[in-house]
């Protein structure tokens, strides 16, 4: 997996000029989860986001307004869990300095967290107040750790992988060089992971989405400790 992701990457910048290694790869994989995750919490948990926390602002506005389809104490809930998680990897950087090796650690972390969650959903189902808490709290605080993760990383145009207004913005408003192909990429993961998702969880339920979330995560964090240097192996 070690030479796609490298060959992916690369793929993303000009000719000999990407630095990042195979990170670029490894976050358009995190935005095709950010997709496919939003998709079955709004779909399945009553329009709430776990990823997309420009969503969740809104919708506590319209909860607040009196619209009953949202529900105010979810929304709130997916922003304490999303900002903790952020939190956390604050917590971790301080431990850890080499990005990649951050980027492992959280990223089977955020994979335990998944499992958990498809555990929440078979055993107890996802309706209720008590599974409908669990999973918010379980996948908004993975995504929180992701995302600060990401935006540690500094790659261009990959350092949001839950929203993608600004890198619209700049695919349309600015001279397109070779960077339209980081822009409609990351564009194209967050649309094919909410397709995934949605497909997924209308057909199957949440418990499918979220064990092919597990296994991209699974992924993620097998190709990021192959390319870790060679202390962060011990």
């Amino acid at each position: 997996m070690i030479r796609p992701a490298h060959w992916f990457s690369d793929a993303l910048f000009p000719r000999g000029t990407n630095e990042h290694g195979p990170l670029p790869a490894l976050l358009v994989m995190l935005m095709v989860s950010s997709g496919l995750v939003d998709a079955i919490t709004f779909l399945g948990l009553n329009r709430v986001f776990v990823a997309n926390m420009t969503g969740n602002v809104v919708f506590s506005g319209f909860a607040i307004a009196g619209d009953p389809r949202h529900q105010l104490w979810a929304h709130l809930l997916a922003l304490a869990a999303f900002a903790a998680g952020a939190w956390s990897e604050g917590r971790v950087a301080r431990k850890i300095e080499e990005a990649r090796r951050r980027l492992f650690h959280l990223t089977v972390t955020h994979a335990v967290l998944v499992a958990a969650a498809l555990a929440v959903v078979l055993l107890a189902g996802v309706r209720g107040t008590g599974p409908e808490t669990a999973l918010i709290v379980l996948l908004g605080y993975g995504m929180g750790m992701q995302n600060a993760v990401a935006l540690r990383m500094a790659v261009p145009d990959l350092v949001n992988i839950t929203v993608v207004t600004s890198i619209v913005t700049r695919l349309v408003s600015q001279a397109p060089a070779q960077a339209w192909r980081r822009r409609a990429c990351a564009i194209a993961a967050m649309f094919a992971g909410g397709i995934l998702g949605a497909a997924l969880y209308l057909v199957a339920g949440m418990a499918a989405p979220l064990a092919v979330d597990l296994l991209l995560l699974v992924l993620i964090a097998y190709v990021a400790r192959d390319v870790l240097p060679g202390p962060a192996r011990a």
